[in-house]
């Protein structure tokens, strides 16, 4: 997309100020993901729903901008705002609004959206189940517990903090990832074993391994992991990102076009390196 000049009038008199003291306006496109929610009545039992769903996956509307669609709703103004106050508690931030009525909108309300593109709904895995209380051993019929070694050194307890650190959940998707799909895990790690298709987005809340050619979009470390990489088979990507940090196909290094690479975040930069 190319930039657009504007040019601003002379500010003194009906003519035009020479061309080389004109200021220009520069603007440029961009896009941004969005993720839709649409209440449904009734509102109370939707948001106790959403609220569990914040309880397993705190990380999961935190990088992502929200779109509310009230079209299925019997709302007034009133019901709105109450709606988009207990969003609000629940620290959902309401980018804009679709389906309300242009009228109830203004100071205080998110702007009117319409025309959004219709994509798949989005993957929500399910978190992992714990091992049941029973299957647990009883404390009173452990074993007592060794006597710890002397701590005379970091050494001794370095390994341990460093492991509890870095275990995360990770989700294996064996299939590839088809145009208009959208896998969200904001718990941790992804492994496609497959391709990213064009259109379709993988994002983690850890690290992104795909086992195939990259073609749609990753976005790896949402829930604020630095640390997090990409890496595949194949960078064809229409777009990378590593904790809110992205690069577009326009912008990313031509040298590791359809190479196997790794992708990490340096400071303010993403760095891409081939997997040897």
């Amino acid at each position: 997309m190319t930039d657009t000049a504007i040019s601003s009038p002379s500010a003194a008199s009906g003519s035009p100020a020479p061309k080389s003291q004109r200021p220009t306006i520069r603007f440029r496109g961009r896009s941004f993901l969005a993720l839709m929610l649409s209440p449904e009545a009734p509102l109370d039992i939707w948001l106790e729903e959403l609220s569990s769903l914040i309880d397993r996956s705190p990380g999961f509307f935190g990088a992502r901008a929200v779109i509310l669609d009230v079209s299925n709703l019997d709302l007034d103004r009133e019901g709105l705002a109450d709606l988009l106050a207990r969003l609000n508690e629940r620290r959902i931030q309401v980018m804009g609004i679709e389906g309300a009525k242009e009228s109830w909108l203004g100071p205080g309300f998110p702007p009117l959206v319409r025309g959004g593109k219709q994509v798949n709904e989005v993957d929500i895995p399910a978190p992992r189940e714990e091992a049941p209380a029973a299957a647990k051993p009883r404390a009173e019929s452990a074993p007592p517990a060794p006597a710890p070694e002397p701590a005379n050194t970091a050494h001794n307890a370095a390994p341990i903090a460093i492991a509890e650190e870095t275990i995360r959940p990770s989700l294996l998707v064996d299939r590839p990832v088809r145009s208009g799909q959208s896998i969200v895990y904001p718990q941790g790690d992804v492994t496609i074993i497959g391709s990213i298709a064009s259109g379709a987005e993988v994002i983690a809340g850890g690290s992104i391994h795909v086992y195939g050619a990259l073609r749609g979009r990753a976005l790896a470390g949402c829930a604020g992991h630095a640390s997090a990489r990409i890496f595949c088979g194949k960078l064809e990507a229409e777009l990378v990102a590593i904790d809110g940090l992205y690069k577009t196909a326009e912008v990313l290094d031509s040298q590791f076009h359809g190479q196997a690479v790794q992708l990490w975040l340096e400071g303010d930069a993403i760095k891409i390196a081939p997997l040897n």
